[in-house]
């Protein structure tokens, strides 16, 4: 980053007026704009006076055929590295925050599956939970140097995610904010699902000779929304099994503890729970209604957890077809509820 010296807190106020109201028009900036655009309440001949100064600086421009000003490539420098060392800020304090949640969570699904198998004496599952049709909070996209841009993806639930887009042609600062606002003005709060194919022709269209940018972030949005690969299951009393004759025989306990240790088939259970549409309540499927073909002897019942904004996690309990159905529902009902308060008060 070039070393600027720092402008007072004024000046900066009118820079940042100048930038913003350029990117959005294209037109030069004059000062009475500047005054009814900023908080300052200072009269346009102080304005005159800063950008004045500002234009001394090296910060802004006049361009000869007009009254007005516009940002010169010092200008947007300073206002490119503030932005990113803002949002760099956020980013990290947000970083922080999930870290620290996700290692609280961790702890306190793992214990929630610990204290479901001891209640019940059957096996238990307890996934984390995935972004099911979550909406996009915040894009940044930042210059890695002239062949890549950084995309920060922020994710309902404050899951940020990061893409490197490879550029076939440099993006100038000024069109990279263009693009920011561009994308952060149609796309925040929206799912995936919304995102279809007008939209994405509205959103080239607009971004002009930088349309194939928007074609590499809208990919990396689908990519990053798409069923996380990263869920993880925790696991507890699969050695249950052993307590009920009709599945201990060795082969069909062998095979129940084998799903519970390989866990591929408890993520298709996982994946078939958070599809289904009504999703919130308690399902219990049993003997061949099951989706797991190795639990075609048992009864599993699932239910689904959420945390709010389309983060959603699925609780499982696998035992004999003869199972305490009243016990089950009751402790799996409410693990559910503690585990909805428990994340709502975190928040």
């Amino acid at each position: 980053m070039v070393s600027e010296q720092r402008l007072d807190e004024r000046k900066m106020k009118i820079l940042h007026a100048v930038i913003q109201n350029y990117l959005e028009t294209g037109e030069p900036v004059g000062s009475r704009t500047i005054s009814k655009y900023t908080d300052l309440n200072l009269s346009s001949a102080t304005i005159r006076n800063e950008m004045s100064d500002l234009e001394e600086m090296g910060y802004i421009l006049q361009p000869h055929t007009s009254a007005g000003r516009i940002p010169s490539d010092r200008g947007y420098r300073l206002y490119v590295d503030m932005l990113m060392e803002e949002k760099e800020q956020e980013l990290n304090e947000m970083q922080e925050q999930m870290l620290d949640k996700a290692d609280k969570m961790e702890q306190l699904l793992k214990q929630a599956a610990k204290v479901l198998a001891n209640s019940t004496n059957y096996a238990t599952m307890v996934s984390t939970p995935l972004n099911s049709g979550n909406k996009i909070k915040f894009l940044q996209l930042s210059q890695v140097d002239e062949e890549q841009v950084i995309a920060v993806i922020v994710l309902g639930g404050n899951v940020i995610k990061n893409k490197i887009i490879d550029m076939e042609e440099p993006v100038s600062n000024e069109n990279l904010l263009k693009l920011n606002m561009l994308l952060n003005t149609t796309l925040n709060g929206m799912s995936i699902e919304d995102i279809n194919l007008g939209l994405i022709a509205r959103l080239k269209e607009q971004a002009g000779i930088h349309s194939e940018v928007i074609g590499h972030v809208l990919d990396a949005v689908a990519d990053v929304i798409q069923v996380d690969d990263e869920m993880q299951i925790y696991t507890s009393g699969a050695t249950n099994i052993f307590k009920y004759p009709e599945l201990s025989d060795k082969q069909s306990a062998q095979e129940i503890i084998s799903a519970f240790e390989e866990k591929q088939q408890l993520t298709e259970l996982v994946t078939q729970t958070l599809s289904q549409e009504d999703n919130t309540g308690i399902q219990v499927y049993i003997g061949d209604e099951t989706p797991v073909q190795t639990m075609k002897d048992c009864s599993v019942v699932t239910a689904t957890y959420e945390l709010g904004e389309g983060m959603k996690g699925t609780i499982g309990i696998i035992g004999p077809k003869r199972m305490d159905y009243e016990h089950v529902l009751k402790s799996m009902k409410k693990l559910q509820n503690e585990l909805d308060q428990m994340f709502h008060n975190n928040d």
